[in-house]
């Protein structure tokens, strides 16, 4: 069993009080961002890049967590419904383990379980056309996921 809440306390309180956390959902061909506000109560969709070579999508994450004050990442980890790991997780975790090399800012997962699920659903009732949906549902997600982290403390 994961200690998703645990982790986050920990890594939080650790954290100097001017640093801001950044929640990324990383998919098979973007990944997207999302800050929290220097009070850590909202989470805000930033952007999404494409995803490429790792080296290139890692530089374009820590400058621009450089640039934010950025004190601390999570992940959103995409178990299974019933809780293991499949593919996608270890997939995550292969990408902060490599992130971890080029970085001194701790790293934590959040479970991202239907937050795209959830996003998707928001977006269809805001009545948004697919292309517009699919241009934000990765920020989206992330901020998603980082609120969920912000709303469990």
């Amino acid at each position: 069993m994961h200690d998703f809440l645990g982790e986050a306390h920990a890594a939080i309180a650790a954290l100097a009080p001017h640093k801001r956390l950044m929640g990324l959902d990383l998919g098979s061909t973007t990944i997207g961002i999302a800050t929290a506000d220097y009070t850590r109560q909202i989470a805000t969709p930033r952007f999404t890049i494409e995803r490429g070579k790792f080296q290139a999508d890692a530089t374009a994450l820590l400058e621009f967590a450089a640039t934010e004050d950025i004190g601390l990442l999570v992940l959103g980890l995409p178990l299974n419904m019933d809780g293991s790991e499949g593919p996608r997780c270890q997939s995550t975790r292969a990408f902060a383990r490599n992130l971890t090399k080029l970085t001194q800012l701790p790293i934590i997962y959040w479970d991202e379980r239907l937050s795209t699920a959830a996003v998707n659903r928001t977006m269809l009732e805001a009545d948004l056309s697919r292309a517009k949906r699919d241009k934000n549902v990765d920020k989206l997600a992330a901020a998603f996921i980082l609120q969920g982290l912000l709303d469990a403390r």
